[in-house]
C-alpha cells in the first residue's frame, strides 16, 4: 500500500490522549504485513510487543543482534519468543565481530563508536526496514534531550517509511506500570541500574543523578547509535 503520510500525521492529534493500543491497531489495519516493530528488547520494547499481539496475530518483531549483546538480553528473547506469537526477525551485521576485528583491529567500538555502530546496527536496519511500509519503535520524549520532540507518528526520511512511537507521550512509570500489572517479562538489568541497554562492551550501569542514557558509549559525547537521527 502506497503511503499517504498526509492521512497518518493527522493520528498525532487524534491519538495524543488515547492508549498506544488504539494506535498500534489502526497501523496494522492499515499497513498489515507492511509493519515491523523493532526491538532491542528493552522495557518499552516488551509492552510493545504484548501491545502488538493484542492487536494483530502475528506481528514482525526484529532486532539488530550485533553479537555483542549481554547474556541477559539474549535469554529475554528466547524468553519472548516463547511466550507470544511473534514472528522474530535476528537481523546480524555482515561481518562477525572476530571479521570486524581482523579488518579493522580489535575494540573497534572503543576507539570508533560511530564507525562501529555503522557496521553493526545502521547497516543492518536497512535491511530490516527493506520493503516495508511503516515501523513501530519503543522511543520516548522523556528518554534523552535528542528524543524530546518525538511524534507518535512521523515520516522517517531516511528510511522513507511511516515511523510510529506509540509510547512517545509516556513517562518511564507509565511502562514499569504496565510491565508490573501485565506481569511482562524484562531484562533483568533494568533492576541493576541499566535503564537503557545495548551492546555490553559499551553499556554501564548508570549512577545516581545521571540522565537514563549516561550509560551508553561512557567517555564519548555520543548518546544515540544512529538509528534515530531525527528522533
Amino acid at each position: 500500500m502506497a503511503v499517504n503520510y498526509t492521512i497518518e500525521s493527522r493520528w498525532n492529534d487524534e491519538y495524543v490522549d488515547r492508549d498506544p493500543r488504539d494506535l498500534i491497531a489502526q497501523v496494522y489495519q492499515r499497513y498489515g504485513a507492511g509493519v515491523t516493530l523493532a526491538s532491542s528488547f528493552g522495557a518499552e520494547d516488551v509492552v510493545l510487543i504484548d501491545m502488538a499481539c493484542q492487536s494483530t496475530p502475528s506481528p514482525e518483531v526484529f532486532s539488530l543482534d550485533t553479537g555483542l549483546l549481554f547474556d541477559e538480553t539474549y535469554q529475554l528473547i528466547e524468553r519472548i519468543v516463547n511466550r507470544y506469537p511473534i514472528r522474530y526477525r535476528a537481523i546480524q551485521p555482515r561481518q562477525t565481530v572476530a571479521q570486524q576485528a581482523e579488518e579493522f583491529g580489535p575494540d573497534l567500538w572503543a576507539r570508533e563508536p560511530n564507525l562501529c555502530c555503522s557496521m553493526r546496527k545502521v547497516e543492518p536496519l536497512l535491511r530490516a526496514l527493506d520493503g516495508k511500509t511503516a515501523w513501530i519503535t519503543g522511543i520516548r520524549r522523556d528518554q534523552s534531550p535528542t528524543r524530546k520532540n518525538a511524534q507518535l507518528i512521523e515520516w522517517d526520511e531516511q528510511h522513507q517509511l511511516i515511523k510510529v512511537n506509540p509510547l512517545a507521550y509516556w513517562t518511564e512509570a507509565m511502562v514499569w506500570d504496565y510491565i508490573r500489572e501485565h506481569g511482562l517479562d524484562y531484562n533483568p538489568l533494568h533492576d541493576q541500574n541499566y535503564p537503557s541497554i545495548g551492546c555490553f562492551p559499551c553499556t554501564r550501569a548508570v549512577k545516581p543523578g545521571e540522565s537514563a542514557r549516561a550509560g551508553r558509549w561512557a567517555g564519548f559525547e555520543k548518546t544515540e547509535c544512529g538509528l534515530h537521527q531525527d528522533g
